[in-house]
């Protein structure tokens, strides 16, 4: 891999994980407004597939797929799309910090994945850092990681699975035909599919309101640009110069981000078993990603498409 290439990578990686890091934020902020899950998320994921088209447009990206390309990114279009529900309803039902770290567990998921389905090298500490890790989300679950308001079997269930939906998602960008189309053009078309697959949703359960409140617009335009549109098309070109394995082990970054807003701008509650369970499930996929060599991979990787 060239020096300049895994720069980049690395950076975006950065950028990837401490933008996505404000969603929280932003959508508790939407969902104290009274706008429901599928409001939130139909605002978020259209604008921001507005904005990609818009600077796709502009940049001359080319946006043409194949009949095959589309049925891999309407695939990680429903991944991304499940993975971005499921965390609502998490932030929901339990602090968003608490939410954001069990979610950080997806780097093992993509780190299973790969060993189950193209033959990475098995290892048994990498079935042990998964079962630590789950140990850590009990110990969020149980220390107060509730916002007072939700259910917390709910929130935590939700959130455990936003760890499969985001791990199948970072794999199958870089292990399917997703990884030879334009970061852009492929970004762009996940969120357009996941935005319509959230205004359906909100036409079946009571209509997606117009918003008519500047400052409700500020968070919907921080959820939906800073929060989405640039933590997703830095997240794709991370993935394709670095791979998902490193991409993963830089996202320590977005818990952090959301454990401290959190505490600092929702008080949420912050025990000694909460605080347990984030240095095990952040130490756990921290060892696994800092074990694992990722330059094999690199090399089979093919060139960036954007």
């Amino acid at each position: 891999m060239h020096t300049g290439n895994r720069i980049i990578g690395i950076a975006s990686a950065v950028a990837s994980s401490a933008t996505f890091g404000l969603a929280p934020f932003f959508t508790l902020g939407l969902l104290a407004a009274g706008l429901s899950p599928f409001e939130v998320l139909s605002y978020r994921w259209g604008i921001a597939a507005l904005f990609l088209i818009a600077a796709g447009l502009a940049t001359g990206r080319s946006f043409r797929l194949s009949g095959r390309d589309f049925g891999v990114v309407a695939c990680l279009g429903l991944l991304r799309a499940a993975t971005s529900f499921c965390l609502v309803t998490a932030y929901a039902n339990i602090a968003s910090g608490a939410a954001s770290t069990i979610h950080f567990m997806y780097p093992l998921a993509v780190a299973a994945a790969m060993m189950l389905f193209f033959r990475e090298r098995r290892s048994l500490g990498t079935l042990a850092a998964i079962a630590v890790s789950i140990a850590g989300a009990a110990l969020l679950s149980a220390g107060g990681s509730g916002t007072g308001a939700g259910d917390p079997a709910l929130g935590t269930a939700a959130a455990c699975m936003s760890v499969l939906t985001y791990g199948g998602y970072m794999v199958g960008v870089k292990n399917t035909r997703a990884a030879r189309i334009d970061s852009t053009a492929l970004t762009c078309y996940v969120m357009g599919f996941g935005a319509l697959l959230f205004l359906a949703g909100g036409w079946l359960t009571g209509g997606v309101r117009f918003i008519d409140d500047p400052h409700t617009w500020l968070y919907v335009l921080g959820l939906a640009l800073p929060a989405t549109a640039v933590s997703n098309i830095t997240l794709v070109w991370a993935i394709k110069r670095i791979g998902p394995t490193l991409t993963s082990f830089f996202g320590a970054l977005e818990p952090l981000t959301a454990v401290a807003i959190g505490i600092r701008v929702f008080g949420e509650p912050f025990t000694l078993s909460g605080a347990v369970g984030i240095v095990l499930i952040l130490g756990a996929v921290s060892l696994v990603l800092l074990r694992r060599d990722d330059s094999d991979h690199d090399r089979e990787a093919p060139p960036p498409a954007g």
